[in-house]
């Protein structure tokens, strides 16, 4: 197992390269690569998890974090941009990816890990696809705090008892839909709230990369005929009984238990709420990465969730931050953190005790797969808001999707038109 101790010659580098970079508008760094690091998170829920890290960090680095969890968004995300305009920018925080991320590294309140990922993805810790979400300009910035992989569970039980087996290609999943409905099973999960957007994620990034980028760029519009003509497919698996009943207020978890449906597109955090709906992994349910759409695609997508760590550029503790953001790349933070949470690594070197993640992060990392953005923050906010709801509306009442597709566009439109 590699040091994790952080390499001299980057720690001398980074310690220089921050001494002359701070500026006004915050505190001088105090260049302190030990100690206690300030922390401020939207997950305070996690605060335990955060809190057990400790112990690892102190042996490795030694530096433990006090961390300060907020619980409602609005307030932490004021807090944040408030305190970026004080001598109290924090040492280490939590902020989200995509267009947010982007628009706070655009106005330099984010520290710059470029060297970082080098050396992360020279020791083999971390993808190259995963640097992408982290790069702007040709620089990278924050390091992920977590990833969750979107992929298909499914209840062990339902399989066996229809002579089912792991879909290779989407003809093979899509002819499992076709059984399971033959046998008055239903074959997915859905909802019409908050996470609509599954399912038109995975059939437009499974059909080309590209179109799927092309939303988040504007460069592609929701009216686009390869877009109409996937939400027309949607439309004919919804009529053909494929869904859920989406008003349904059921917990996801005791429904794919109880078998109101056989599958259920989810991050591979929701092992967590398997595991407490009384399901035991590898026993009761299991899960498998959906195939493309297209088969002629060279690799499979998978939508990651990732949550950045980030360190201020004007914070007293920049140093500190960066070092501990190094750490965190490392095989031994990833298996103490996976540990923690009980959830997939990103470091493919890291042990996961829950053999179906560990063998879930091995199968996303080989060359067969490729990662994208999750739609959530991949879109620029003012058109998620709006196709949420959209695909939520659509969702309930299976319909024509061009109307649907209309508002989302118009909002497109309103937002790209601010920015030419």
């Amino acid at each position: 197992m590699r040091s994790p101790k952080i390499p001299l010659g980057i720690t001398a580098a980074l310690t220089t390269a921050l001494l002359l970079a701070s500026c006004g508008g915050g505190a001088d760094d105090d260049g302190a690569t030990t100690g206690t690091l300030d922390f401020f998170t939207n997950k305070a829920a996690w605060e335990p998890d955060f809190d057990e890290l400790n112990s690892q960090s102190e042996s490795d680095v030694d530096i433990s974090l006090d961390t300060t969890g907020y619980s409602d968004a609005d307030q932490y995300d004021a807090f944040i941009r408030q305190s970026f305009r004080t001598d109290k920018s924090p040492g280490l925080f939590t902020w989200q990816t995509g267009p947010s991320l982007e628009e706070i590294v655009d106005e330099g309140l984010v520290a710059e890990t470029t060297d970082i990922w080098t050396e992360a993805v020279d020791q083999g810790w971390v993808s190259e696809d995963l640097r992408e979400t982290y790069t702007f300009d040709g620089e990278q910035y924050c390091v992920p705090m977590n990833v969750a992989y979107w992929v298909m569970y499914y209840n062990k039980a339902i399989f066996e008892e229809q002579g089912i087996s792991e879909p290779t290609t989407w003809a093979e999943l899509d002819a499992i839909a076709e059984q399971l409905t033959d046998a008055d099973i239903t074959p997915y999960y859905q909802t019409s709230t908050l996470f609509t957007f599954q399912w038109f994620q995975q059939m437009v990034a499974g059909t080309d990369p590209e179109l799927y980028n092309g939303l988040a760029t504007g460069e592609v519009k929701y009216t686009d005929p390869e877009i109409v003509e996937i939400m027309d497919t949607w439309l004919e698996q919804q009529e053909a009984g494929w869904f859920s009943d989406a008003g349904s207020t059921v917990d996801p978890a005791v429904g794919l238990k109880q078998g109101d449906y056989a599958m259920i597109n989810f991050g591979s955090f929701f092992n967590g709420s398997l595991d407490g709906a009384g399901m035991v992994s590898g026993e009761d349910y299991d899960m498998f990465v959906i195939p493309a759409t297209n088969p002629d695609l060279e690799q499979t997508p998978v939508a990651v969730e990732s949550g950045p760590l980030c360190v201020a550029e004007n914070s007293s503790q920049k140093t500190l931050g960066l070092t501990y953001s190094e750490w965190w790349m490392s095989p031994e933070a990833q298996t103490a953190w996976s540990e923690a949470r009980g959830d997939v690594a990103f470091n493919p070197e890291a042990t996961v005790a829950d053999p179906m993640l560990e063998e879930l992060g091995s199968t996303v990392a080989d060359d067969d797969h490729v990662v994208y953005d999750r739609y959530y923050e991949a879109t620029p906010t003012p058109i998620l808001t709006v196709a949420l709801e959209q695909f939520g509306a659509f969702i309930a009442n299976p319909s024509d999707p061009m109307p649907y597709l209309e508002t989302i566009q118009a909002e497109a439109d309103s937002y790209w038109a601010d920015r030419e």
